[in-house]
C-alpha cells in the first residue's frame, strides 16, 4: 500500500513573500483550504494511499508542503536545509517524525541548500533534481553520491517554477509530464533524452500547476483547470482526476507539494520489502 505523509493545514496562511505566488494583500480563505486539503486526501485514500499525518504546527504556515521536508529512499530521508529563514524551523519537526517512524535522517553537505521531494525526483532509477532557485547543484550531486544512485542537475530558469515538482513529474520509468519553458535548454534536451515519453504541458495549465501532480498507480490527481493535460493521460492509459486546489496556489504549491511518498516516488525504480 502506498503511503504519503499529509500535514492538516490548520495554521496554513500567507504570511510571508518567498516565490512570486505569494502576496501578502491576497490572503487565504483556511476554511477553504482545510476543505480542499481534506477532498485531496479522500481522494488518495480512495486510490488505496495510507495517509500519514505530521502534526501542523503555529507559526510555520508551509509546514502543510509535505513534499518540501526531505528525500526519502529506501529507509533513509535527507531532511531538507530550506534557503529562506521563513521555512527552516520546519527541519526539527520533521526531523522528529522521521526517526520516530524508524528512518535513518541525515542532513545535506553543509552549507548548502536543499529543498527535499520538492526539487528532487526520481524517474526509474534516476534522480532529476531542480537547482538554482532553492537547491544549489553541489549539494544534489553530492546527496545522490552518498545514496549511491545517478543524479540529472536541471537548472531552473523560470522564477515562478521555482521547485522542480512544479514543472517536471514523473508518472512511471520512462514517462513523465513536463513544462518545458520552466527550463533551459539544455535541462529540455536532457529531458527529452532521458525520458522516451514526455507529455508536455501548455503555459496557461503550467499556471494551474498542471505538473504538481500526484502519481498513485495508474491514478493521477491534479488540480483543476488542467483539461488538455487530463484528456493527454487519459490517452496515455492514466486515471486522470481533477480537485480545486486554489487556495494552495496562493503559496505556489498544488497536489505533489501537498504530499511526500514515504515508499518512494511511485516512478521510483526500487521497493522496500514488506
Amino acid at each position: 500500500m502506498p503511503r504519503i505523509l499529509m500535514c492538516p493545514p490548520v495554521y496554513y496562511g500567507i504570511e510571508y513573500e518567498i516565490n512570486p505566488w505569494m502576496n501578502r494583500a491576497q490572503s487565504s480563505n483556511r476554511a477553504l483550504a482545510i476543505e480542499q486539503w481534506t477532498a485531496l486526501r479522500q481522494l488518495l485514500e480512495d486510490a488505496g494511499a495510507e495517509i500519514e499525518l505530521l502534526s501542523p504546527e503555529p507559526g510555520l504556515p508551509d509546514l502543510v508542503f509535505t513534499a518540501n521536508a526531505g528525500l526519502v529512499y529506501q529507509r533513509q530521508v535527507v531532511l531538507s536545509r530550506f534557503k529562506h529563514p521563513e521555512r527552516q524551523g520546519e527541519t526539527p519537526l520533521d526531523r522528529a517524525w522521521f526517526e520516530s517512524a524508524g528512518f535513518v535522517c541525515s542532513d545535506p553537505p553543509q552549507d548548502l541548500a536543499f529543498e527535499g521531494a520538492g526539487d528532487a525526483l526520481f524517474c526509474g532509477e534516476t534522480l532529476f533534481a531542480g537547482y538554482r532557485r532553492r537547491s544549489d547543484a553541489r549539494g544534489v550531486q553530492q546527496i545522490a553520491e552518498q545514496l549511491g544512485v545517478q543524479v540529472l542537475p536541471l537548472e531552473l530558469v523560470n522564477p515562478s517554477f521555482y521547485h522542480l515538482d512544479t514543472c517536471f513529474c514523473p508518472l512511471a520509468p520512462g514517462e513523465a509530464i513536463y513544462y518545458p519553458a520552466a527550463f533551459d535548454d539544455y535541462g529540455r534536451r536532457v529531458i527529452e533524452a532521458t525520458v522516451p515519453t514526455l507529455i508536455k504541458v501548455d503555459a496557461h495549465e503550467a499556471a494551474a500547476f498542471a505538473c504538481n501532480a500526484v502519481v498513485v498507480g495508474r491514478r493521477v490527481i491534479t488540480n483543476t483547470g488542467c483539461p488538455k493535460l487530463q484528456e493527454e493521460l487519459a490517452r496515455h492509459g492514466y486515471d486522470p482526476v481533477a480537485t480545486p486546489l486554489g487556495e494552495f496556489l496562493k503559496a505556489g504549491g498544488s497536489a505533489k507539494c501537498l504530499t511526500l511518498r514515504l515508499d518512494g516516488e511511485e516512478a521510483a525504480g526500487w521497493r522496500v520489502s514488506a
